[in-house]
Order: C-alpha cells, then structure tokens, then sequence
C-alpha cells in the first residue's frame, strides 16, 4: 500500500450528500484493511461540500470542538484522524469544506485549512498533474477502481489500479501510470482541458 501525507484536494466540484459519504471513504476496499496503521492514507485529504451538507454533518454528531470558522468530528476515523469541516471566505464568497487531520500533528487543521485557501484562490482555474489523478480515483466506482495484486510485479502490489480499455477490452493499469491520453478520457468534460498550473 502506498502511503501518502501532503494536504491534497481529491475531487473537482461541490460534492453532494451521496458524493461526501463516497469521498469520506475513498480507500474502502484497500487491501489488509485496519491491519495496521494506514492514518497518513487519509490525513491532508479534502474536497469542497455544499452548505446543506456541511451543517447537516455539524447536526449529526455532537463536535468534537469548535473553533472560528471549523468544527472537528468527536468520531475518529482511523488513529488520530477525524474530519474537520470548514466555512471558508474566499474571493468575496462563503465556500465549505472537508479534510482530514491528524490531530496528533499540532496545527493540523490549520495547515489544511491554508493550504484549501491557497489553493482555492488561485486565479486561473488549474489541475495539477497529481489533481487528476485524484479526482479520478475519487470519481471511478469502486467495481472500476481497486489495489495491484499477484498478477502485478511485486513492487507494484497494493498500489491502486484504475480499468482501462485496450483493443477493445478492460484491463487494470497503475494509476500512476495512467498516459495523458487515458487520463483525459476518465476526466469529466468540463476538466479534461484544465491547464497545468504554472511555475510561481
């Protein structure tokens, strides 16, 4: 399984009650699940939420704490990592959000929610590289989606595949290892012509 720990947008648009609940989980089907400590699978991951949904999370369960503009659920996900809700200003507009922190780092939350700030104040709509491949992983059901096994290289194992078609047929390709041109394919119409950002 491969590890990740950067704070990380993981889907392209306002995610809905149904689409939230998907995202909360991305790694559901992970291989040797809660056998051991897979916090930084999850710490630093966010996504945009629309209103309803943001307060209908701050109803369901007693928070955890309030502070400013976020609350953290009471209800720890994995290890030290619980969700924190967020309801940002950002470019004149009130905008919600969700990540995942490890409240064993100190300034966790407040590390995420600069980096949701930052990027989401860039002027020029963008994706990076590493975006796509993230919302496409969030994006893909997970018939389509899963974790490289026995009949990948052994240092390819645990890592996550994505379904492409070849001459016509399905086959599991690295994630990774996605080209352009597939990555283009799996991206929604509306984000397929996204630049890369540019060098500050």
């Amino acid at each position: 399984m491969t590890l990740q720990s950067s704070i990380r947008k993981v889907y392209f648009g306002v995610a809905d009650r149904r689409q939230m609940f998907r995202l909360f989980d991305r790694h559901a089907e992970r291989p040797n699940r809660w056998e051991g400590d897979d916090s930084a699978l999850y710490a630093g991951e966010w996504f945009e939420l629309g209103k309803a949904e943001h307060d209908y999370m701050l109803d369901l369960l007693p928070p955890l704490w309030m502070r400013g503009e976020m609350f953290a659920l009471g209800e720890f996900l994995i290890g030290s990592v619980t969700s924190v809700f967020y309801t940002l200003r950002i470019d004149g507009g009130t905008r919600c959000f969700h990540a995942y922190c490890d409240l064993a780092v100190t300034g966790s939350p407040r590390a995420a929610r600069d980096a949701i700030v930052e990027r989401e104040s860039r002027p020029a709509k963008a994706m990076t590289h590493e975006e796509r491949l993230e919302h496409i992983w969030s994006a893909t059901h997970d018939q389509y989606r899963g974790y490289a096994g026995d009949s990948f290289l052994a240092r390819h194992r645990g890592k996550r595949t994505i379904q492409v078609f070849r001459a016509g047929r399905p086959e599991l390709k690295l994630l990774d290892e996605l080209t352009d041109a597939e990555i283009a394919a799996k991206l929604p119409v509306h984000l397929r012509h996204l630049p890369l950002p540019t060098a500050a």
